[in-house]
């Protein structure tokens, strides 16, 4: 995505003040930094991974213009010397990362770099702010499809989103996490993803009658005929509805669907599922929409309400129940030597680390194991290298073998997983040889903590 907020300043003043004074001190070894959550919101059994793609895209492109160079120095914060060195910046390192649409759990790394230290570090704030996006918005949406996973949703949330970015990039992790659609144009064009609109309230009322827009609308919309029924009497709308499709028809004119975005939705959906049955026009499907989230999905569904489809919005792109996940990037190795945080609260397991997953006999996940990267441990290793030495391993990652693998990861949650109300915390295991390493750091900390000070 060509925008604006793929300047390179748009990061934290910090991860620069940071470069500064590692330029300073002659650092810029080989780190290693790894993104993951460190526990899941009350109501998520699970997470996905997504954004992926946004950040090897950004990568791609780092470094910085003569004008953002120019601007750094106006700051006043950065020494001549360090800004001339930026001129060259590049990422030259390495990444390895679980594939987009892959289903993870607490504290599991799903992104790692590995790189000469200020490349590591200067991007830090961007890739948390395209990562944990993504995979929050690709999380809400993954548990929508499960609510309703014989159903048509379409992501229609561009007016509420939180920014124009927010937009495009819901739209496409939700797509990535079964969705069917979205109604923003860009996001369809840049994306490749399937676009679907109807018509506003508006439309209707600027025509001097309800009959009279609805044909206006089928006329110049022949292929693709949603009508928005709800604008006054949703009822007496659907039988306007059957009599001019009875109308149209013999000038081989056909109604594709109607929508509903107020009210009961379910009374409403029979309703006028039962005219139109009526009248033989079962090919008309009906659309709902209106602040839906996975629980009134789940609702509909169970009354058997007569929807085919959902547009989605506002709670699925700010993940209304859960706005945000508690993520972090944080170094685990730097010049070949393991490194651990120990906060309070905030511990890390040191060096670089690969996630196992085993299966159930039934294909469905039974255990995930965090180990060391040279570990051998049962099961399928869900980390792989997708870039090495600045440059993409292959073609870039189609979006539509993203939405393939999410689809097949939902379908091996256990039962109780794959529920909306939180089940019994699934934890990944931590291999032995990890809990080793993090115990010799910890002592070793210790060790010189009680030497005297010179």
């Amino acid at each position: 995505m060509s925008q604006s907020c793929d300047n390179i300043l748009l990061t934290d003043l910090y991860e620069l003040t940071m470069l500064q004074a590692y330029f300073d001190s002659g650092m810029n070894d080989v780190a290693t930094f790894e993104f993951f959550v460190r526990s899941l919101p009350a109501r998520r059994n699970f997470l996905m991974a997504a954004g992926l793609e946004l950040v090897l895209d950004y990568l791609c492109r780092l470094g910085f213009r003569d004008s953002q160079l120019a601007e750094l120095e106006r700051t006043g914060h950065f020494s001549p010397r360090f800004i001339q060195s930026l001129e060259s910046l590049r990422f030259t390192g390495s990444v390895d990362a679980m594939p987009e649409g892959t289903v993870f759990f607490s504290e599991e790394p799903i992104l790692r770099i590995t790189a000469p230290l200020r490349e590591a570090q200067i991007i830090e704030s961007r890739l948390i702010n395209l990562i944990h996006y993504s995979t929050l918005v690709a999380s809400k949406a993954a548990r929508m499809v499960l609510a309703a996973p014989d159903k048509r949703l379409v992501d229609f949330g561009l007016r509420r989103a939180h920014g124009s970015e927010a937009a495009m990039l819901s739209a496409r992790a939700s797509y990535l996490a079964g969705f069917s659609g979205t109604a923003t144009l860009l996001a369809g064009i840049r994306y490749g993803i399937p676009v679907f609109g109807t018509m506003a309230h508006s439309y209707v009322q600027a025509h001097e009658h309800e009959i009279e827009a609805f044909e206006h609308f089928v006329r110049s919309q022949p292929d693709n005929a949603v009508l928005l029924i709800d604008t006054y009497d949703t009822e007496a709308a659907a039988v306007q509805v059957v009599n001019l499709a009875q109308r149209l028809a013999r000038e081989g004119l056909y109604i594709k669907g109607v929508r509903l975005d107020s009210g009961n939705l379910g009374a409403h959906a029979r309703h006028v599922r039962r005219t139109l049955d009526a009248s033989g026009l079962r090919q008309i499907s009906i659309l709902a929409s209106g602040n839906l989230d996975e629980f009134r999905l789940r609702e509909l569904a169970h009354s058997d309400a007569p929807i085919d489809g959902f547009g989605i919005g506002t709670r699925m792109n700010t993940s209304a129940d859960a706005p945000y996940l508690d993520c972090a990037y944080k170094l685990t190795e730097y010049m070949g030597k393991p490194r651990r945080k120990r906060s309070e609260g905030k511990a890390t397991w040191p060096g670089r680390k690969q996630v196992f997953r085993r299966l159930d006999a039934d294909g469905r996940i039974e255990s995930d194991c965090i180990a060391l990267e040279d570990e051998r441990q049962p099961g399928a290793a869900l980390i792989a290298p997708v870039m090495h030495d600045g440059v993409r391993i292959g073609a870039a990652g189609s979006l539509d073998a993203s939405r393939d693998r999410a689809r097949r990861e939902l379908d091996s949650l256990p039962p109780d997983l794959a529920e909306l109300e939180p089940a019994t915390a699934f934890r990944p295991n931590v291999s032995a040889a990890l809990v080793e390493l993090a115990r010799q750091l910890d002592a070793g900390i210790a060790r010189e903590r009680r030497l005297p000070s010179r």
